[in-house]
C-alpha cells in the first residue's frame, strides 16, 4: 500500500457516502475474541473473529467468521481456492495490505487494499445474523453493520463478495 492506511473517521466517511448506517461503541483495547466477549452483553448481534492467511503463491486471504466458529486450517484451502495449504500472514504484511495490526483485524480493513491483493471469504453462518460487529479498524471500538450493508460495502471496495460455510461445526451435521 502506498499512501497511509485509512482511519476509522475515513471508514465512516466512506460508510456515510454510501448511505450505510453503523453505530460504534468505544471500550477499552481487546486483543483476543476472549478479551473481548465481555462486551458481548452491550453489544447484540454476530461477533466476527478474522484469520489473516497466506497461500504457498503469496496470495493473501482474510477469513471472516463467527467468534466461535471452527475453522480448519489444513483444509480451508480447499474452500476458499487457495494454492496448497495456508499460513497465518505476517504482521507487517496485514498492515500493508489492510492497514491493521494484529488484534485490529477486520472486515472493514478491506478498504485500505486499493489494489484487491486479497481475498475476503465471509463465512455464511456469519452472514445469517441481521447484524454483524467488526472493529472499525482500531481495537479499542466495535461498529455493529447491517449484514446487507456489509455486502454493499464490500462491493463498494471493488472486492467480490465471497460467501461460504467456512465452519467446521456447521459441516458436521
Amino acid at each position: 500500500m502506498s499512501q497511509a492506511p485509512k482511519t476509522s473517521d475515513q471508514l465512516f466517511q466512506f460508510l456515510d457516502s454510501l448511505s450505510i448506517e453503523v453505530e460504534t461503541h468505544e471500550h477499552a483495547p481487546v486483543f483476543t475474541v476472549a478479551e473481548s466477549q465481555s462486551l458481548r452483553d452491550e453489544i447484540a448481534g454476530g461477533h466476527t473473529k478474522n484469520l489473516f492467511l497466506k497461500d504457498k503463491k503469496g496470495r493473501y486471504f482474510l477469513l471472516t467468521v463467527l467468534e466461535d466458529a471452527e475453522v480448519d486450517l489444513k483444509k480451508v484451502h480447499q474452500k476458499i481456492g487457495a494454492q496448497g495449504r495456508v499460513s497465518f500472514g505476517k504482521a507487517d504484511a496485514l498492515m500493508d495490505y489492510l492497514g491493521v495490526v494484529p488484534g485490529a483485524v477486520t472486515a472493514f480493513g478491506i478498504i485500505n487494499d486499493t489494489q484487491g491483493d486479497v481475498t475476503l471469504v465471509l463465512d455464511e453462518t456469519l452472514m445469517q445474523h441481521d447484524v454483524i460487529n467488526a472493529h472499525p479498524l482500531r481495537n479499542d471500538a466495535t461498529t455493529s453493520i447491517a449484514a446487507d450493508d456489509l455486502r454493499k460495502f464490500v462491493s463498494a471496495t471493488g472486492h467480490e463478495l465471497n460467501i461460504v460455510a467456512l465452519d467446521e461445526r456447521n459441516l458436521a451435521e
